[in-house]
């Protein structure tokens, strides 16, 4: 099969970018080489593309209309959610799993939704099945962009300086290069940055105007899978899926008062029953930070025991790698709740070998959002 390409996918190569499949597109894996690349955003700014997630809109008679429809899909305090503003939530199912990850953002009466790319054809389905009444618009004549790390706001200021005023998870519409680009103050690296949805047409003079900045280097898909490592970030379809709970996965920060028991609109999304109940009793396993000893990385897949001997696994790791920012290896994985607690030593089995690994809290590296 045919990979899909991206607009901006002449840029990642002309830039030199080794390209890989990723959720059916051609995307670059790094351009430099990953571990330059991650500390360059660390220290200055990246550019990504990330054309590849899905953008919808969604429009109704009134944003009341809209909101009250979207959260018969998800947790999430939707009504409450000012112009301008965006939150982060997902999509559950009747087992209270999680289906997708997302972002959704007010413009107006309208809601901008931005979900993963590998989930954008189910997700498409789902809204349309389940928002009857709501124009679902898939939008495909527009790029996106995230720019990332501690220079983010002076480069794009420079193009545009009002976004210098946006704070964390704001949204406004900025004219760059003479084109109009949907901006939010957000990302998933844990640096402060921004992430842009631009026309098509004119996404790639906008990306070189933004790496024409002498702090400002491509970034591709490893070094972005390392920052949000280190971030304690989740990856839909390793550390969270359509069998993981948001409770055991560490995401009920994301679920607001008004939509919990007690609250003004409590429960009316799927899975509410066994969301709501593990919200009171706790749940059986635990997302947890990981800190394998030594220098030896350990990845996705790798069961984790309670000791040298033990026979039954107490947990698995989810995501791991070797951390550039942490200088030694890091992981994520879900563990027993007996088992989960900071401090507590477990043992990954690597190569028939049981090696010892520290129960860590997330994240492995503060956040550096601009609230």
């Amino acid at each position: 099969m045919d990979l899909a390409t991206t607009p901006l996918t002449p840029l990642n190569r002309r830039l030199g970018g080794k390209m890989v499949d990723f959720a059916g597109y051609h995307m670059p894996v790094h351009f430099s080489g990953i571990m330059g690349e991650h500390n360059h955003c660390r220290e200055q700014a990246g550019l990504f593309d990330i054309s590849h997630m899905g953008q919808v809109m969604l429009y109704g008679r009134s944003y009341e209309e809209v909101a009250t429809a979207f959260e018969r899909l998800v947790p999430m305090d939707v009504l409450g959610l000012a112009d301008g503003c965006q939150r982060y939530g997902f999509f559950t199912n009747d087992a209270g799993g999680i289906e997708d990850d997302l972002m959704f953002a007010r413009r107006d009466d309208a809601l901008f939704v931005v979900v993963n790319a590998a989930c954008k054809t189910a997700d498409l389905e789902l809204m349309r099945a389940g928002l009857p009444g709501i124009e679902v618009e898939h939008i495909k004549d527009r790029a996106m962009i995230a720019l990332q790390g501690p220079a983010a706001e002076s480069v794009l200021a420079g193009l545009a300086p009002e976004v210098a005023k946006m704070r964390f998870m704001d949204v406004a519409n900025v004219t760059l290069n003479g084109a109009e680009c949907w901006v939010s103050r957000s990302g998933y690296t844990g640096e402060d940055g921004f992430e842009l949805s631009l026309p098509a047409d004119g996404a790639e003079a906008i990306a070189d105007a933004l790496l024409d900045h002498a702090k400002v280097l491509p970034i591709g898909l490893g070094a972005r899978d390392s920052l949000r490592l280190e971030a304690g970030l989740c990856l839909y379809g390793h550390d969270i899926d359509a069998t993981t709970t948001p409770v055991a996965a560490g995401l009920t920060w994301a679920i607001q008062k008004k939509r919990r028991a007690g609250g003004d609109r409590a429960g009316g999304f799927p899975g509410a029953g066994h969301i709501l109940a593990d919200l009171e009793t706790g749940s059986a396993t635990k997302r947890v930070g990981l800190r394998p000893e030594g220098r030896a990385p350990m990845r996705e897949g790798v069961q984790l025991f309670a000791s040298k001997t033990a026979t039954d696994p107490v947990g698995h790791i989810t995501s791991g790698g070797f951390g550039p920012t942490v200088g030694s290896p890091v992981a994520m994985g879900y563990v027993a709740t007996a088992h989960a607690n900071t401090g507590d030593t477990l043992f990954g089995e690597l190569r028939g070998k049981r090696l010892p690994l520290i129960v860590s809290a997330l994240p492995f590296v503060a956040p550096r959002f601009k609230r």
